[in-house]
């Protein structure tokens, strides 16, 4: 994953790194839709909004606040921001 500064590394010799993707560009996606049963298909991402998804990374963490510093640690929470989800219970 190209511009993670080493995270992703540093996260895989602490061994809590469970998976990580990056997104493919623009180009190579699409929207899709289903209203009314009709599915609805849209060249490229379109959200309404100025926020853009660049890829995942899932890691254990043991609470929030370590959830927080790790992503805190992420190069791109300086120029973009950062989703810390919990893992869901069911």
């Amino acid at each position: 994953m190209v511009g993670c500064g080493g995270w992703i590394e540093d996260m895989k010799r602490r061994g809590i790194l469970r998976g990580a993707t990056g997104r493919r560009p623009n180009s190579d996606s699409a929207t899709l839709r289903v209203r009314r049963d009709e599915v609805l298909l849209t060249d490229g991402p379109f959200a309404e909004t100025k926020d853009q998804i660049g890829g995942f990374s899932v890691i254990d963490c043991a609470d929030l606040d370590e959830a927080i510093e790790l992503a805190a640690a992420h190069p791109w929470a300086r120029v973009g921001q950062q989703v810390i989800s919990p893992r869901s219970s069911g």
